[in-house]
């Protein structure tokens, strides 16, 4: 396959720069047995969905885009925190990065916003992807709670680059599921943006159950595909834990011959990741680098809420391999049409 096979068009008026009121987002409901779709909005979810579980990502995003400076030079610094290692230090992006060698440091804080909390970094190496590995550490504090303190202090929200405006006060809110809980992603799993507490409370009084699991988004999810063949593309690994909870409400579910409705591309990696062939999905821990596209046999997930994605990106194939590729791109193209809303904070689409 190509990745070319996997363009459209999308006019830049149409990329979401704010979210829709949660609920009130348009819903592109895709019948694969028909082939056909119909518009609602996704607090109307529940009219959708047979007695089941939903099974969504609880994962928190932290303010990870630190400001600052070179120490001690001066010079304007951008730090985008990643991933902690098991040692303390952290894998980043920084900016400018031809500059900030193994030696450098940096000095991040925000004094208007919050006067007298300082982050200090050293780049400790070089890593893949222009990364950089960081040991981080709060002026005058000690412990992995206080950095945390401090970054909530400091940091920005880490909008999609496709967001062309700075961060607000209001993105805590907006850009954070109503059911985070497991801190630690830099994108927010924004098919799950759409939940708010009246939809959800449509969806028990459906008798339709509601699970977690817990992918922390890395930046890889901005990833784009720069290979001519869809084969030849890789993700990068993203950490993810399915509990004993979880893993028997999907079982349930199945055994019951109900659906397992994943809230989420990253819901459904981790539940593939996780899924015997039988479609059992084994509670644990790990990383996965799976690359769903189309010829993926799903052995664990039978409907899928999503946004629309970027065109020819990783997450596009993986829509186009749960519906096909024709009337994905097909639904797309009436969705371009009629102006509905893409990316992080746009509008959804169910596919049943």
């Amino acid at each position: 396959m190509f990745v070319s096979d996997f363009s459209f068009d999308l006019p830049e008026s149409q990329i979401a720069q704010a979210p829709a009121p949660r609920g009130l987002a348009r819903l592109l409901v895709v019948r694969r047995s028909t082939q056909s779709w119909e518009v609602a909005t996704t607090g109307q979810l529940a009219r959708f969905l047979d007695r089941g579980d939903l099974v969504a990502n609880d994962t928190r995003v932290f303010p990870a885009r630190l400001l600052g400076r070179r120490d001690p030079s001066g010079g304007a610094v951008e730090c985008l925190l990643l991933s902690p290692e098991p040692d303390g230090t952290w894998q980043a992006l920084v900016h400018p990065g031809q500059k900030l060698k193994p030696g450098a440091r940096i000095v991040l804080e925000d004094e208007a916003r919050a006067p007298g909390v300082r982050v200090r970094a050293e780049v400790l190496g070089r890593q893949y992807f222009g990364r950089r590995l960081l040991r981080v550490e709060v002026e005058g504090a000690e412990g992995a709670a206080s950095l945390d303190a401090a970054v909530d202090a400091i940091g920005h929200v880490p909008l999609p680059p496709y967001i062309h405006r700075p961060d607000t006060a209001a993105d805590r809110d907006q850009y954070q599921t109503v059911f985070a809980r497991a801190r630690g992603s830099v994108a927010a799993p924004t098919a799950g943006l759409h939940f708010d507490a009246a939809t959800l409370s449509s969806l028990s009084a459906a008798g339709i159950g509601w699970a977690t699991i817990t992918l922390h988004v890395g930046y890889g999810t901005f990833k784009p595909v720069r290979a001519a063949r869809v084969e030849d593309h890789a993700v990068d690994p993203e950490r993810f834990e399915i509990s004993d909870a979880t893993a028997a409400a999907i079982h349930d579910t199945r055994a019951a011959g109900r659906r397992v409705v994943a809230v989420g591309t990253t819901t459904v990696r981790a539940l593939e990741t996780a899924a015997a062939r039988d479609g059992r999905v084994r509670a644990g821990s790990g990383e996965t680098s799976l690359f769903i596209h189309p010829g993926h046999r799903f052995a664990a997930v039978d409907a899928l809420v999503t946004n629309f994605h970027l065109p020819c990106s990783s997450l596009l194939m993986l829509v186009a391999a749960f519906a096909g590729t024709d009337l994905t791109l097909a639904a797309y193209r009436h969705a371009v049409r009629t102006g509905f809303r893409f990316y992080s904070y746009g509008d959804a689409m169910l596919i049943v």
